[in-house]
């Protein structure tokens, strides 16, 4: 990294300003559009506002950013602290295996016509199944190495990719097919105040734990033999972070399906502006990865009648974005 961006790293109390600003515009954005001063109005004083702005707030909208910011919050998050574990920058939460598990825990509740919270719970359980096997697998090749981790990730992702196709192929195409691929691509549209707290136990509990270790996850990118000799247990260090960020992963994969581009682009766009040292890029990852995610939805919702996925237009954004940031890597590293 360029040693003038390491001398003028952004604080990360400047991004969760940013943050919250977004969030706030955000209350006031949608089909049935509010002014600031009317948003301002519902939040600190309800018994003023009209019934009808009361419950978009309320009962619509603030569920739904919550949900959008904490998802997109765990992604960055995850993301950041898997390429600092990894000491890749290519790594992101797919790689270890636990989305394309969700995706297919979920998948198969859909296909079964289970009830959403049984779909939640079995997109959740199917994610840390993954993480399972993935350590498993690791453990048949009798050899602790990020390489061996990341290519049993690479190999379960395909198997439960696999079987997600083959559902695909088996549901029925006029009510299960439909909600299947809607639900794969990623949305915020049936977010309520249960949901959210559903996501958020498990959400809020890995990122506390991972923003925790932060310190530790600064040593492990030094290298594992030099983080063993600073006195830190590599083995279960590692473990515990993965399975937070599986945890964490498969609790979003859980409540708005597949969402992709997150965990690898925010990451680096929080490197640029606070430097490498984890104490500041991880919370900067989650105050970028809320933001980002929050204006997502907001073009989600806005840019059409109908709702546009939100793996889409994360595809359609972090593809290019992502290439911008190899051309600069590129000129700044010749």
């Amino acid at each position: 990294m360029p040693e003038s961006l390491k001398n003028k790293a952004v604080s990360p109390l400047l991004l969760i300003c940013v943050l919250l600003a977004a969030a706030f515009l955000s209350l006031g954005l949608g089909k049935f559009p509010l002014s600031p001063a009317a948003v301002f109005k519902v939040l600190f004083n309800p018994a003023a506002a009209p019934p009808m702005h009361y419950q978009v707030i309320w009962t619509i909208r603030i569920p739904r950013i919550l949900t959008a910011l904490l998802a997109g919050a765990l992604l960055a998050l995850s993301g950041a602290a898997l390429q600092g574990v990894f000491h890749n920058p290519l790594v992101d939460p797919h790689v270890i295996g636990v989305s394309s598990g969700a995706a297919a825990g979920g998948t198969l509740a859909i296909l079964l016509g289970a009830p959403y919270a049984l779909m939640m719970a079995g997109a959740f359980a199917a994610g840390l199944l993954a993480l399972f096997l993935v350590y498993m697998l690791a453990g048949v090749f009798k050899r602790e190495s990020n390489l061996i981790l990341v290519l049993a990730g690479v190999i379960l992702s395909g198997f439960f990719s696999a079987l997600v196709s083959l559902m695909q192929y088996l549901a029925d195409t006029e009510t299960k097919l439909p909600s299947i691929v809607f639900w794969l691509m990623g949305s915020f549209a049936t977010a309520d105040w249960n949901k959210l707290l559903l996501f958020a136990i498990p959400g809020l509990t890995s990122a506390f734990v991972i923003l925790s270790l932060r310190w530790r996850i600064n040593v492990l990118s030094m290298g594992d033999k030099d983080a063993r000799a600073l006195g830190v247990n590599v083995k279960f260090s590692k473990w515990l972070i993965l399975v937070m960020c599986a945890m964490g992963v498969a609790a979003q994969v859980a409540v708005s399906g597949g969402i992709g581009w997150m965990g690898l682009v925010i990451p680096h766009f929080a490197r640029i502006l606070t430097g490498v040292d984890h104490r500041r890029l991880l919370p900067a990852s989650c105050a970028l990865g809320g933001t980002f995610m929050i204006l997502v939805d907001d073009i989600a919702r806005m840019l059409t009648a109908a709702e546009i996925p939100l793996g889409i237009i994360t595809a359609l954004l972090g593809a290019p974005l992502f290439t911008l940031l190899l051309i600069k890597h590129t000129r700044d590293n010749p």
